[in-house]
């Protein structure tokens, strides 16, 4: 039965974020409730919600609520039993990865690369590590918003090409564990065509929709403009007066909107176990 309950949205000291207080997600939530954490991520564009001591399945019913799920191309990093939920860890069991152990390397917006890319992403703390871990989310609406007007200018009505194999060859260098990709695998992330500004469809705010990860040419524009153009714009994302840097504790669950905040994770050493569980809630194709 769902339940209603006082829930407070505490907003962060940061261009971003906010704490949801008051509400056990292992829960369902009322009509209510689910409306004012909806706001709450259309307001603060990233929520986290502390000590969530939640089942796959009851991550997977709270992401539900927010629309259809989409399965990640690396099958081999599901939770067994649980096809929408992608394992993101450094841990290696009997020689082998259990998950995406590199997974934000570089700033990007989930499934960028995908013709329906997503609205938000879930991701819940099961294994922290004793340093390091944390995760920073950029506010690309002021990046946008703040981008001096003549680049404004510029860029607005430029179409992207994005796609998942950009910078993967790269990534198996860095990381060995890293699988290959196999022909279906492949045919799955097909390059996409996106608009470089694209507009929140709930909101109508205007956002940056370019990614040091996904996004390999400005297509409208020759190769060399188009490559300066990109190196220029992706170093707006990291500055300091866009981004929440979130430091993990346990059985953290932080929600995201892939439409508001490109992310990066920060890392943490190879020696230290880290393991948390994602889901990802499909969008819509972006104008």
């Amino acid at each position: 039965m769902a339940v209603s309950t006082d829930i407070e949205i505490r907003a962060f000291d940061a261009p971003l974020g906010a704490e949801v207080i008051g509400l056990d997600l292992g829960v369902p939530l009322s009509d209510e409730a689910f409306a004012r954490i909806h706001r709450a991520h259309l307001d603060h564009h990233v929520l986290v919600f502390r000590d969530q001591r939640i089942t796959p399945e009851q991550h997977i019913a709270f992401s539900r609520r927010f629309g259809p799920l989409q399965i990640h191309v690396l099958r081999q990093f599901q939770l067994a039993g649980y096809p929408e939920m992608l394992i993101v860890s450094n841990i290696k069991e009997n020689g082998q990865p259990i998950g995406l152990g590199d997974a934000g390397h570089f700033w990007h917006s989930d499934l960028s690369y995908k013709e329906q890319p997503s609205l938000g992403s879930l991701l819940h703390a099961q294994e922290l590590p004793a340093e390091g871990g944390d995760t920073l989310f950029s506010n690309v609406h002021r990046v946008w918003e703040e981008l001096p007007a003549t680049l404004r200018k510029r860029i607005e009505g430029l179409r992207a090409e994005h796609t998942y194999l950009a910078r993967y060859a790269e990534l198996q260098q860095r990381n060995p564990w890293r699988p290959n990709l196999t022909a279906e695998q492949v045919a799955e992330v097909k390059p996409v065509v996106q608009p470089v500004v694209r507009t929140h469809p709930e909101t109508g705010r205007k956002a940056l929709f370019v990614s040091e990860h996904f996004t390999t040419r400005i297509v409208d524009l020759p190769e060399d403009e188009s490559a300066d153009l990109l190196r220029e714009l992706f170093t707006y994302i990291p500055r300091s007066e866009y981004v929440y840097r979130h430091q993990w504790r346990d059985h953290d669950l932080v929600f995201w909107d892939n439409r508001s905040v490109q992310h990066l994770a920060a890392g943490c050493p190879d020696h230290l176990r880290r393991k948390l569980y994602r889901t990802t809630v499909e969008g819509d194709t972006p104008f």
